[in-house]
């Protein structure tokens, strides 16, 4: 599988029509009993947060909360489309209850750029909020519950393959040799011993979690100091086709979904 070799100094692969995706992402959902909240609303586009009710026997008592969100970077679609695949495909484990917000920067989309409309990096917002978007996402977010696990959809434009952070303080058992693995089935897998500037070890990035060294909190680390203890970004590699991007982050995510923690595999 060979890259693309589309990129030179940004991203200039496909666009998606959001709306029409968000579009899509709202039938579907809404045909498998999901229900969702409008946490903000511009004159353009209402951001919706889904949520799935646990189901069958356990439903009264949720196994695995699973916060799932994407779309935060307008030059990244195969988020969006991951989102909308896996509600299509509807295979959520019965006990689990889902958290989906599918697209946390829809003018970003329209412009095909990584920032919103006012040119601001939403993932670098969370500290101390200025955007109206993160600030109502965060106010949603404190309404919430606590999450097992988040998962966080992203893409590298200037990657060799898939890579992988995962951030889990205490030590939990892991999913990200798990992730790696399924995802090398339908994507290459970035060997660099540096990505993004941190040491990687088979496409797996344990960056610091010091606040001290993010003065711009992205949402994975608002995440980690509020609201779960285990929290993975995926991160696609941008210069290959989108349905391989796009089965990356599915096959990630649905590691996650199965259960498959890293002991399984050996």
């Amino acid at each position: 599988m060979q890259r693309l070799g589309k990129n030179n100094g940004g991203y200039f692969g496909e666009a998606i029509d959001i709306r029409a995706v968000l579009g899509e992402i709202e039938t579907a959902a809404q045909s498998h009993g999901w229900t969702s909240e409008v946490f903000h609303q511009t004159a353009d586009f209402k951001w919706l947060a889904w949520h799935r009710s646990p189901t069958g026997i356990v439903a009264s008592c949720s196994e695995r909360r699973i916060y799932l969100s994407t779309g935060i970077h307008g030059d990244e679609p195969a988020g969006p489309l991951a989102a909308l695949s896996l509600l299509r495909e509807n295979q959520w484990p019965q006990g689990a209850e889902i958290f989906l917000l599918p697209c946390l920067n829809p003018a970003g989309f329209t412009l095909n750029h990584r920032e919103n409309a006012q040119g601001v990096d939403l993932n670098r917002d969370y500290l101390n909020p200025k955007t109206d978007e993160i600030r109502a996402h965060i106010a949603w977010l404190e309404k919430q519950p606590t999450f097992d696990i988040s998962l966080c959809l992203h893409e590298d434009w200037e990657s060799a393959g898939f890579y992988v952070y995962e951030l889990n303080p205490d030590g939990r058992p892991s999913f990200a040799k798990t992730i790696v693995k399924r995802v090398s089935e339908v994507c290459p897998i970035d060997p660099s011993p540096e990505i993004e500037g941190r040491s990687a070890s088979g496409g797996i990035i344990n960056p610091s979690i010091d606040p001290r060294t993010r003065p711009l909190w992205p949402e994975a680390f608002y995440l980690i100091m509020n609201k779960t203890r285990l929290s993975y970004t995926l991160e696609a590699p941008s210069d290959f086709t989108l349905q391989t991007r796009v089965n990356a982050l599915v096959a990630g995510v649905k590691t996650v979904l199965g259960g498959e923690k890293d002991d399984a595999a050996r």
